[in-house]
């Protein structure tokens, strides 16, 4: 804490932290001594040498004292501190002592080291010893560049230091095999990497004087991996098979040397098994038997001990151990084969091995398989590393073990007739057969021998090396199982608990010197690499301590094992061998801090007062009675003096001292912080004790009922470890947090709180379920035997002392055991917040999480209070019925069974029962009953005036009914009831509470519209639909998905219970095993508007709709182009049949038809045009030509006569040979094979004038559709979007109104899909919110912004104007593209776009009636505007043509500039047909004349060419003509030829430079040059598209006499007699 922080508290409190006090070790008398010269700094950190200690003030600062031989000489003894000034200004984190040197480490993870170097621990190379800190570089090669790496956490032995660093890898030095590096040659100066644990998360890190430790987390559980069959060190095979003659033996103990050569008969490799504490010294424990030649357990296969599993070590209390019922010799059979084997196995504690068979033996009772093969079996588990399949046939073959293994589903001695082991012994083996096997995948990175990692403390049977480590995992998995069920007691681990809280998944990792079994490996070899200690896995160590030569290991429940040398008794018991972890014995209430010296450990332990004892054991040196032998302690005693000198933090040992440092209770914070950790660390053991001791044994209990109770206790069981594993964790982050700064703020119950009050919410849902099925009930048949048997221990854990307990009533105790916690949470929150100012942040805080955990405490108890509740009804009516009802997240709320409440209109001796629970109100009757699920229930009070005095009406989606109620008051319950039901069922789960906000504030009354699910049970047409959706008062409204039982699936928006808006519908196809899509507008139930829909056939229809047929304008795709028959159709459709006018393209025989149609066939006028260029105009009945037409073939032949079929004559007709000659009379026969004349032949006379064209190509389009006939339903498309009936009919405001409806809708539509909306386009529809405005006389000005209105309305199809153009552009296109691209329909094309540009004006001057008709003049504002020369004549030009000066108002400049662009490629394309041989002939002689120069080039045209005249004559002219081609309006042309004229006349006056005129006879040549030279390959298509489509005002202007000179030259050179 910086100062200024601590302002907060009180000053002189601040004072009494981090005291430190020193004595000397070897001795239990002894008298601490407060350690001069700090001057009141508060100590936060301690490290001892053999004969110097170094300390780590608050303010970063390092002090050392003791003999600093490398400063000052070996002999001198500095007694105060010393400041460290090199480290002065580095703000210092953590510091480390070795025998003798240090290390420092900064708040920027840089390591200073200083000392003895004499085996280069300190880093430095050639420098016996470093007098002062000198930083070391830790650099990571494997990175590029070089980053140096940062460090967390240092660790000194006498020979070596290792380095912890962020990435959470070890960084070593110094000398000897402890380093954990792939080297010989010593000593490392430059700090490496320890390979063989990277990629693993190390948590801590201690080094002995010639050993090393790591506590590293464990892998998270992976899924089943195949096993590598060799050794990755040594390549040596990992499971062997050895035949002998009458069993096999198999074998997974491999042992990987990992550089250390072993002897055949290693001194200290005991057999080892558990010796059991157990009163009565049954345990034999395994040093002392005598017969310990068999190496059972070798190098790392450990037996895992296990001290809260049946049959493991009991706790340090002493208590029997609990969980097997049958010991002694109900085990054996009679026959003697059992016992003799299991003799000639090991003389070995029987008990140990009997315990461990009983859970081993496999399989649960069934099939037959004798006794003894099962003993055999179990025992060769049992006893680990050999197995011996003994069979009494004598077989040899695995693969016969492998069967009996897999098949044992039996009854074990159903052959001998004995009863074999107890039920509950037998448990639930076959789940531990598939628990063990996938336990297989998750192998040590140590070496590879297969681990089974234990189920979190689990009970000893699953941690025993059982029969199938020993087999191959991959036959075992061929081995066919019974499905059982499987009960994983192993929390689900929360990542985010174990990313913020100590991690309790761990492995204790060792390597380095081992003589005195310091490595905890059960043998004393040494160990080049770091090796798992197996026999740790799930002990949940949490730190780790190494002395001289041996190691602590603390565990979360306060336990500590200890291994290594015990000469002095410092392991604090007295079992050997020593060379595993075993739990020391210390008298206190739990440890959790321990400290290995020299030859001594020290351990900090909870006493009664919560005042911590420091207990010790080792090495005595006792001065009384002058007996000067030294002693060492037999268990660790208690050092009274300590305990007078405050609370202690934290203890170091070291060589000769050991150092406390210590904090004086100011206010009773302190003691409140110890307070809270001790009882959280009791808290840990007894939830471990009641899931370890009891809820494992009820999870094998055989017959717990049904499979629905099973999940619901297997549900309880994991989320009760979940939590059992928070506490465990936190129990672990308090004891971090008393060694650190204490500030309240940095307490996890305040910063992670909501993690706690999750846990604790969780678990409540699921013991109240569990209580609400009457779990506890039925449990207490099945589990009777097994907790009478435990009566004293369930009363000891539920701490309940009554006489004459029911088990279902301790049972309870158990379970709801936890919520009192909170209460103890919220209590100790309120003390600490004392020892603060009210005033200061941290009361606040600490003041509101004390509320929050009451109020969870109190919502907690509401929700036990409800479950009672619950579970008394169901016992009160119990019934079919009920029982359907019964669910384990229901609650009752209230019901009616007193008559409280009636159905209005009900019969006289009907009965009514209404149940409401927290999810449903259930209507029963006599035999039937009704669930009307709360989402979708609305109520409310019917006034008094409608006569129902005490009346509720319930609306459900599919039922209304009034409840009458007795009395007002019932009425306002039922009413409140239902009313917070609702809308706590809306709400979701109802614990989630508003922490701090004092409980659930409920809503007066639950929202009308909401989101809810519902089937629906009888509506005709959504019969056993489910809708997920939004709803209003009892009817789907706004978005939702329907999804009916057949497949069906809608999914769009609602109104009042029907489809209507945009929406989407699926139809599957039975037949065609694909589905009908429809994505479009939908109006109450029926498709309705624009959609697409796509067929399951492949026919896709995109258009109108009404009353779910295609009605209006719509596209019809039939096929693929590749298919059988691929077409296309686009035009108006009424009801479901194609009629009035369209355009059909069928495709596979190349030929388009666009006529009238009726009934899904062709009737009517129409024309049909094919690829072969062929033309028919005329009548069609019934899809085939019959009556008049009109026939022309490619070559000009014209028919016009009667039709009787396709493309067949029959009648009276006239026949037109292309040279002009003519046939008149009958014809019958089909065009093109052969027709039947009978007429008159006629030449006509050659001096006719009209021999150009044949007389019937004037007469073409006369028997087509008339233009307006045509796309009739796309303008009444868009009339009825405005909001008319009929054209020019209805209301403009309306219209308006309608149109800003259409752009808002579209665009909500489409934010969902922003790619469908771009930048520019947003932009536009933003512009389109404006209208126009006209007030007063109508202007020039108004005129531009009526014109830049439609430009942008028609840039977006959301406009109804845009829309109504891209569907005539669509329309278009589909007519004349393709097929349709024939020069005869040019004419018709030109007709059809002057018929839309008239029938658009008409809706432009509907939405702007200021706009004047057609042909009339807009008059200009300005005063006469100046006058321009003209080219013809010198005077001014004053527009004598037009009547009056203005501009004219035509549909053709105010729309062609929207519409021609977009229709230009398929009209330009008809003009270039239409004159191609015209066109081939003007450019042929175009092409010849270029090839002259300029000046010939005149001449030739008889221009008067003056010496003067340059080459490239009039350039800029011929550039300006050539931008004809890009432009597309006639408007456009016309300007481009006024400013090719203007260019002309430009260069003529620059050359002359005096006021010349022209005369039309100079102009021309001139301009038939420009027009040579531009050469314009399409002049005749951009001619003729001018002349038809030019305004008609402009023909006599200006313009229009520039055009006729345009059309001269075309001609001219057409004709030019080239000399």
């Amino acid at each position: 804490m910086d100062s200024q922080e601590r302002s907060s508290e009180e000053a002189e409190g601040a004072k009494e932290r981090g005291l430190v006090y020193v004595w000397k070790a070897g001795s239990c008398s002894v008298t601490p001594e407060r350690l001069p010269g700090l001057s009141g700094k508060t100590v936060l950190q301690a490290a001892l040498g053999i004969h110097h200690g170094l300390l780590l003030t608050e303010g970063g600062e390092v002090y050392s004292f003791g003999k600093l031989s490398w400063r000052s000489g070996p002999e001198e003894c500095v007694n105060s501190p010393l400041l460290e000034s090199t480290l002065l200004g580095h703000r210092i984190i953590t510091v480390a002592a070795g025998s003798f040197h240090n290390g420092a480490v900064t708040e920027s993870g840089v390591v200073y080291m200083w000392g003895d170097n004499s085996a280069g621990q300190c880093a430095a190379a050639n420098q016996p010893c470093v007098p002062q800190p000198q930083v070391v570089s830790i650099c990571d090669s494997e990175t590029s560049p070089l980053l140096s790496v940062r460090i967390l956490q240092l660790a000194c032995g006498e020979e070596h230091t290792l380095a912890l660093s962020l990435s959470r890898e070890i960084w070593a030095w110094g000398s000897g095999c402890q380093l954990g590096l792939i080297t010989t040659t010593f000593p490392v100066t430059k700090p490496q990497k320890v390979e063989h644990l990277a990629g693993r998360v190390v948590l801590q890190i201690a080094c002995g004087a010639y050993h090393s430790l790591a506590l590293v987390q464990c892998l998270p559980v992976q899924e089943m991996k195949p096993i590598p069959e060799r050794c990755n060190h040594c390549s040596q095979p990992l499971i062997t098979m050895t035949d002998k003659e009458d069993h096999v033996i198999i074998s997974d103990s491999h042992c990987c040397p990992l550089g250390v050569a072993l002897s055949d008969n290693q001194p200290e490799n005991h057999v080892f098994c558990p010796s059991s504490d157990t009163p009565g010294g049954k345990g034999v424990t395994a040093g002392q038997s005598e017969n310990c030649q068999k190496p059972l357990v070798e190098q790392h296969r450990l037996v895992d001990l296990d001290s809260d599993g049946p049959s493991g070590l009991s706790s340090s209390h002493g208590q029997e151990d609990s969980g097997i019922s049958s010991l002694g010799n109900t085990l054996f059979s009679d026959k003697k084969e059992g016992k003799e084997y299991l003799i000639g196995l090991s003389d070995n504690s029987l008990n140990e091995n009997l315990q461990s068979l009983i859970a081993c033996i496999p399989g649960p009772p069934g099939s037959s398989t004798s006794t003894l093969n099962s003993l055999v079996a179990s025992c060769a588990s049992a006893v680990g590393v050999r197995v011996a399949a003994t069979y009494e046939a004598g077989a040899l073959s695995l693969k016969k073990v492998m069967n009996f293994y897999g098949t044992s589903s039996s009854e074990p001695g159903s052959q001998s007739g004995s009863r074999s082991p107890g039920p509950e012994a037998l448990k639930d083996s076959r789940e531990e057969q598939v628990r063990l096997e996938s336990m297989q995948g998750k192998k040590s990175s140590s070496l590879v021998d297969i681990r089974e990692e234990e189920s979190e403390g689990g009970s000893r049977r699953l941690s025993l090396p059982g029969l199938l480590s020993q087999v191959s995992p991959r036959l075992l998995r061929k081995v066919g199982r019974a499905k059982m069920r499987t009960v994983a007691l192993t929390p689900t681990y929360s990542g985010e608990a174990d990313a913020l809280l100590p991690s309790l998944r761990t492995e204790v990792w060792s390597w380095g010197k081992g003589k005195e079994g310091q490595l905890g490996h059960g043998d004393v070899l040494p160990r080049l690499q770091p090796l798992c200690v197996k026999s740790l896995d799930g002990k949940e160590v949490i730190h780790l301590s190494a002395g001289g030569h041996h190691s602590l290991a603390l565990t979360a429940k306060s336990q500590v094992y200890s291994w290594g040398s015990n000469i002095s008794g410092q392991l604090g018991h007295l079992n050997s061998p020593t060379t595993v972890p075993r739990l020391a014995k210390v008298c206190g209430d739990g440890i959790w801090t321990t400290a290995a010296g020299l030859d001594y450990s020290l351990f900090l332990a909870d006493e009664k007062d919560f005042q911590p004892g420091l207990y010790y054991c080792g090495q005595e040196t006792s001065t009384e009675n002058n007996l000067n032998e030294n002693s060492c302690s037999k268990s660790p005693s208690l050092l009274v003096a300590c305990s007078k000198i405050g609370y202690i933090s934290n203890v170091i040992a070291g060589g000769d001292n050991c150092l406390a440092l210590v904090d004086k209770n100011v206010m009773g914070y302190i003691a409140s912080l110890h307070e809270l950790a001790a009882t959280e660390r009791r808290f840990y053991f007894r939830l471990s004790e009641i899931k370890s001791q009891v809820l494992r044994p009820l999870l094998g209990l055989d017959n717990l009922g049904s499979a629905n109770a099973i999940q619901l206790l297997q549900e309880m069981a994991s989320r009760f470890s979940k939590l059992c594993y928070l506490i465990g964790q936190h129990g672990a982050s308090l004891t971090s947090f008393l060694h650190g700064v204490k500030e309240a703020r940095s307490l996890a119950i305040l910063k992670h709180s909501s993690l706690f009050l999750d846990s604790y919410t969780e678990y409540c849902t699921s013991v109240t379920n569990f209580l609400v099925m009457g779990g506890f009930m039925l449990l207490a048949k099945p589990a009777m035997d097994f907790l009478s048997k435990n009566q004293e221990l369930l009363q000891k854990l539920s701490e309940k002392n009554e006489e004459n307990l029911q088990l279902v009533e301790v049972l309870n105790a158990l379970f709801f055991m936890p919520f009192g916690r909170l209460h103890n949470y919220a209590r100790t929150l309120l003390k600490l917040a004392t020892c603060f100012e009210v005033a200061s942040p941290e009361y606040q805080k600490l003041q509101d999480s004390s509320s929050c955990y009451e109020n969870l405490a109190v919502h907690l108890s509401r929700k036990m209070k409800e479950a009672e509740y619950t579970l008394g009804f169901w016992k009160t009516f119990p019934g079919k019925m009920t029982d359907s009802l019964r669910k384990p997240e229901r609650r009752l709320i209230c019901e009616s069974s007193n008559r409280a409440l009636s159905l209005q209109h009900a019969g006289r001796f009907s009965v009514n029962w209404f149940i409401l629970f927290n999810d449903a109100l259930v209507h029963a009757q006599f035999s039937t009953h009704h669930i009307f699920p709360l989402s979708t229930l609305w109520v409310e009070a019917l006034s008094e005036e409608t006569g129902n005095v005490n009346g509720l009406k319930i609306t459900t989606p599919e039922e209304q009914f009034v409840l009458v109620s007795s009395t007002p008051q019932e009425k306002t319950k039922w009413l409140r009831a239902i009313s917070q039901a609702v809308d706590q069922a809306l709400r979701g789960t109802s614990d989630m509470v508003l922490y701090g906000a004092g409980g659930n504030v409920p809503r007066q009354e639950p929202p009308i519209s909401r989101s809810a699910k519902y089937t629906f049970y009888k509506d005709p047409r959504f019969k056993d639909a489910v809708y997920d959706g939004r709803w209003l008062s009892g009817k789907p409204h706004g978005r939702g998905i329907l999804k009916w039982a057949d497949g069906r699936m809608y999914s769009g928006t609602f109104r009042t219970g029907l489809e209507d808006g945009y929406g989407e519908y699926r139809v599957p196809n039975k037949a065609l095993n694909k589905e009908d899509h429809y994505v479009g507008y939908w109006k109450e139930g029926k498709m309705c508007g624009h959609g697409v829909y796509s067929y399951g056939t492949g026919e896709v229809y995109e258009g109108c709709f009404q009353d779910n047929m295609r009605h209006g304008h719509g596209l019809l795709r039939s096929g693929k182009l590749t298919s059988s028959s691929p077409s296309m159709f686009i035009g108006q459709w009424i009801m479901d049949k194609k009629s009035g006018y369209g355009v059909f393209d069928d495709i596979t025989r190349g030929e388009k038809y666009m006529g009238m149609w009726q009934d899904d066939v062709c009737q009517g006028n129409g024309v049909v045009v094919t690829q072969f260029g062929l033309y028919y105009e005329g009548a069609f009945s019934s899809n085939k030509m019959m009556g008049t037409g009109i026939l022309l073939s490619e070559d000009d032949t014209v028919y016009e006569g009667e039709f009787s079929d396709n493309w067949t004559l029959s009648g009276k007709g006239t026949l037109t040979l292309p040279n002009g000659d003519y046939i008149e009379g009958l014809f019958s026969g089909e065009w093109g094979s052969g027709i039947k004349i009978t007429g008159t032949y006629f030449k006509p006379s050659l001096y006719e004038n009209e021999k150009d064209k044949p007389k019937a190509l004037w007469k073409l389009g006369i028997l087509a559709v008339s233009p307006d006939e045509k796309w009739k339903a796309v303008f009444e498309e868009c009339w009825n979007q405005l909001g008319c009936e009929s054209p020019g009919q209805g209301d403009r405001w309306k219209a308006w109104d309608n149109i800003a409806v259409a752009l808002t809708t579209n665009r909500r539509q489409h934010k969902d899909s922003p790619e469908l909306l771009s930048r520019s386009h947003t932009q536009t529809l933003e512009s389109l919110e404006f209208i126009p405005q006209h007030i007063g006389a109508f202007t020039l000005e108004k005129y531009e912004n009526i014109k830049k209105y439609l430009i942008k309305a028609c840039d977006t199809p959301l406009h109804p104007l845009g829309k109504l153009v891209e569907t005539l552009v669509a329309v278009y296109r589909m007519t004349y593209v393709g097929v349709g691209a024939n020069r005869r329909l040019l004419q018709e094309a030109v007709r059809e776009i002057k018929s839309y540009l008239k029938r658009i004006f008409q809706l432009v001057r509907f939405l702007f009636p200021d706009l004047p008709e057609e042909g009339s003049t807009i008059p200009f504002l300005t005063t006469e505007p100046k006058g321009r020369r003209s080219f013809c004549s010198g005077k001014s030009d004053s527009r004598s043509e037009s009547p009056e000066p203005g501009y004219v108002v035509t549909s053709f400049g105010l729309l062609l500039p929207v519409l021609l662009p977009r229709l230009y490629p398929p009209l330009f394309m008809l003009y270039a047909l239409d004159n191609e041989r015209e066109e081939d002939i003007y450019w042929e002689c175009v092409l010849r004349l270029n090839k002259q120069t300029d000046l010939a080039l005149l001449s030739f045209l008889g221009v008067q060419v003056s010496s003067n005249t340059k080459d490239a004559c009039f350039a800029s002219a011929v550039e300006c003509l050539q931008q004809i081609s890009t432009t597309f309006t006639p408007a456009d042309k016309l300007k481009v030829i006024q400013q090719t004229f203007e260019e002309i006349s430009q260069s003529v006056l620059e050359t002359l430079q005096e006021d010349f005129l022209w005369s039309m006879d100079d102009l021309f040549p001139v301009f038939l040059y420009v027009v040579l030279r531009a050469r314009i390959r399409n002049l005749g298509s951009e001619v003729h598209l001018i002349e038809d489509l030019m305004d008609p005002y402009l023909q006599h202007g200006e313009q229009g006499i520039m055009f006729t000179t345009l059309k001269a030259c075309y001609y001219q050179i057409q004709h030019e007699k080239l000399t």
